[in-house]
């Protein structure tokens, strides 16, 4: 989808930089896709510790020796 934004010239250097993207359009894409994984990865971390019903690893070792 073709977008038009202004972006800031010094954040859009910083990012080619940063990702060392050959394009411009390289560099933004990178960008948006780390920004969605960290987001990914923030929403699971509040999830972290709170499974009740998780199994031990010698029981899983068991469960698998069972077939």
């Amino acid at each position: 989808m073709k977008t038009t934004v202004d972006i800031p010239d010094e954040e859009l250097e910083a990012i080619m930089r940063f990702t060392r993207a050959a394009t411009k359009r390289e560099a933004i894409v990178t960008a948006i896709a780390d920004y969605n994984r960290r987001r990914r990865m923030a929403a699971l971390l509040e999830h972290a510790g709170k499974a009740e019903s998780l199994i031990t690893q010698d029981e899983l070792q068991a469960q698998r020796r069972q077939g």
